[in-house]
């Protein structure tokens, strides 16, 4: 199922359509609208996504032919309409990337040390001295994540986020504090700082430097700096709030329970378990805006730019982007990210100019994601970046 739009930024107007607005100007006779390329490789790849279980997706690239966008699949389950090119969708781990620009800018304004001990600002929560700001924003601290681990092939179970317990308590409020004392209530992983391990704790951690530096909610202080001056509408920090605001599609979870698989619309679900870690709502567009923004220099100065964009040897994680190959030898960096039911990609060439934004939605089938959903992605992303037309 295909559904695919495009439109032309303003440049990209005037470079195609001045002719034919001086012909309209000197005949009387209306210009004839300028239909931008229709991208058939980014359809296809596109619909690939659907092809390999999730229920619905969106995306957006914007780069020097103009602004794409497309969709595939449902809205809804059982029901024809495709996913609103304007919805609004939980980003998961995305969120992680706006976390750690505030950080970055409270470090800019000499609020904060990026190499100084994170519990220097939080001593409510007795850190390890040996964790750094920078520790944290780059998953090299060492803490236990609350939402369970996986480290030297040891699985660590955390508070409810996966199956019929997450089910069961899908509707919970969690506070931060609770999250963050429930993680260090276990040992650490390793010494900060000699390994790297990801883990949603670290992050919620952050967003409380945030709150605790700033004097306001989290929510407050990501208007001030972020959705605000950027003019972000559809991106919310939603609190406790379970209800998805504005146009949206359904997110479904499939799972297996004693043996029996189930379905369960989770369109629905208290995001306070991820606070700081993967809680936002945003939409492909405000993806876009921001990402560009960062990597274009808008949002940081270049020195700390520069230091989020160090990757660490071991994964290739900086301080919450990851730094990564497209496939062709083109540097990308990026942040994709997944809750329940929902998830959501975000790409940028090193100056802004070229992104790929998307929201994805769970169905009823399973998603191979050790083989096929790899591969759709691949290919997705080397329809935008490898496209030596697009260069």
């Amino acid at each position: 199922m295909k559904n695919t739009s495009t439109t032309r930024s303003p440049r990209g107007f005037r470079k195609l359509a001045a002719p034919a607005v001086a012909v309209a100007l000197l005949t009387g006779v209306a210009a004839p609208a300028v239909a931008a390329p229709e991208r058939p490789e980014l359809r296809e790849a596109v619909q690939g996504f659907v092809d390999i279980g999730f229920a619905g997706i969106q995306v957006r690239v914007d780069d020097e032919r103009g602004t794409w966008t497309g969709s595939a699949g449902v809205r809804k389950l059982g029901e024809p309409a495709k996913p609103p090119k304007n919805a609004m969708g939980r980003i998961g781990s995305n969120t992680k990337t706006f976390v750690a620009t505030m950080v970055l800018q409270l470090v800019a304004e000499g609020r904060i040390g990026l190499d100084a001990p994170a519990r220097d600002y939080l001593p409510e929560f007795a850190l390890d001295r040996r964790i750094t700001v920078r520790m944290l924003l780059q998953h090299t601290s060492g803490v236990f994540s609350h939402t369970g681990d996986y480290y030297n092939g040891q699985e660590l179970p955390g508070l409810p986020s996966t199956g019929q317990d997450w089910v069961d308590n899908r509707f919970r409020t969690y506070q931060p504090a609770e999250l963050v004392r429930y993680a260090l209530a276990k040992p650490l992983l390793f010494t900060p700082g000699t390994d790297w391990n990801y883990s949603n704790t670290n992050y919620t951690l952050a967003a409380l430097l945030v709150e605790k530096l700033s004097g306001r909610p989290f929510a407050e202080e990501l208007r001030r700096r972020i959705t605000g001056p950027l003019g972000l509408k559809g991106t919310v920090a939603p609190g406790a709030r379970s209800v998805l605001p504005g146009p949206h599609s359904h997110g479904y979870y499939r799972y297996q329970h004693n043996g029996v698989t189930k379905t369960v619309d989770v369109t629905r679900q208290n995001p306070s378990l991820l606070f700081g870690a993967g809680d936002l709502v945003s939409t492909a567009e405000d993806l876009h805006t921001f990402f560009a923004a960062l990597q274009g220099g808008k949002l940081l100065p270049a020195s700390l730019l520069a230091e989020m964009r160090k990757p660490h040897p071991k994964v290739g994680y900086g301080l919450g982007v990851f730094v990564e190959d497209a496939g062709c030898g083109t540097t990308v960096f990026r942040h994709n990210g997944s809750t329940i039911g929902y998830g959501a990609l975000m790409y940028s060439t090193p100056d802004g100019s070229r992104t790929l934004t998307a929201l994805l939605t769970g169905g009823d089938r399973d998603v191979d994601v050790v083989n096929e959903y790899p591969r759709a992605l691949s290919k997705l992303l080397k329809a935008e970046f490898c496209d030596q037309a697009a260069s």
